[in-house]
């Protein structure tokens, strides 16, 4: 199975010590974001974890634990932006950021890191110009340290609008001007260049690729190993990226993005923190008298058949 951390908070940056402490339990548990009272159990066996995929601002909390996680495929999604304090007011220092995703390298194959430059947004300060100059920049730095680069545009979710009413949709003309100067300076730096549920119609005719970002052709070309995953992973709509089977909660990353479509209130996500318990099995809180916990059915994806052969 795939066992993925990113899709609700950042688990590297500010929950790394909990994981470890999980990965050593050789356990898991994640509350159904749905339905609270129901526990989903994992365990953590390397022989049914095909595959564990990392998505985050800030890996470097985590770097002291790769020699622990060699045991594991690891697919890893470091979203790396131009965007300073006012937008990422706890984002650290961009920097140090890309110094972490090379060091990130020495433990994994770059193939298997995406560089994510998402979401885009256009205001009087970050302009299209701006855009294209920082994307050249980080592209320089990043070269022949990741395997792609992800980009996207911001989405207006009801909870992006409330945190940033000043938000507004990027213009076609300003999504095909950013799309085809990305292109040109991706294949200069050798970077592929994907998108992930963008379809304007100009991206047909480019050389980007649009097949997802956590798709199953994605996650192969990531670890060089054939799947045969559920269609059940695929949990949005139009979307081929295989996100099931999270162990993040909502309203627990602290960055303070104001784009962020994970988070709700400030005042929730501090409560939440401070019921964060490193040696719980759940990320937050810990288990309650009317919780139900269910185990989890895992089983290898791997095509063992199709592997053989190739």
């Amino acid at each position: 199975m795939i066992l993925n951390t990113g899709n609700r908070t950042d688990i590297p940056a500010f929950f790394s010590e909990w994981f470890m402490q999980r990965i050593k339990a050789g356990y898991v548990y994640t509350r159904n974001p749905y339905n609270p009272q129901m526990i989903i159990s994992y365990k953590l066996n390397p022989d049914l974890i095909d595959l564990i995929t990392f998505c985050t601002k800030n890996p470097i909390p985590m770097l002291k634990y790769m020699d622990d996680l060699k045991v594991y495929r690891m697919f890893w999604h470091i979203t790396l932006t131009c965007y300073g304090k006012d937008i990422e007011p706890f984002v650290p220092n961009k920097n140090r950021i890309i110094d972490a995703i090379k060091k990130l390298s020495e433990y994994v194959d770059k193939k298997a890191i995406c560089w994510r430059y998402d979401p885009i947004l256009i205001n009087q300060k970050y302009t299209v110009e701006y855009h294209i100059k920082m994307f050249e920049s980080i592209c320089r730095r990043l070269s022949g340290y990741v395997g792609c680069c992800i980009f996207s545009y911001i989405d207006l979710y009801k909870k992006t609008i409330r945190n940033f009413p000043d938000v507004r949709p990027v213009s076609y003309e300003d999504k095909k001007k950013l799309a085809e100067a990305f292109m040109k300076i991706s294949r200069q730096y050798h970077i592929k260049l994907k998108t992930c549920l963008e379809d304007d119609r100009f991206l047909k005719d480019s050389d980007i690729d649009t097949g997802g970002c956590y798709s199953q052709a994605a996650i192969e070309k990531a670890i060089g190993i054939k799947l045969k995953a559920p269609v059940s992973l695929m949990t949005r709509p139009g979307c081929s990226c295989l996100l099931g089977n999270d162990i993040g909660m909502y309203n627990t990353c602290l960055h303070g993005c104001k784009y962020c479509y994970a988070n709700e209130d400030r005042a929730v996500i501090k409560k939440n923190y401070q019921n964060h318990d490193p040696f719980s099995p759940l990320l937050i809180g810990h288990v309650r008298k009317e919780d139900i916990i269910k185990e989890a059915k895992q089983v290898s994806y791997i095509d063992y058949q199709m592997s053989l052969f190739d």
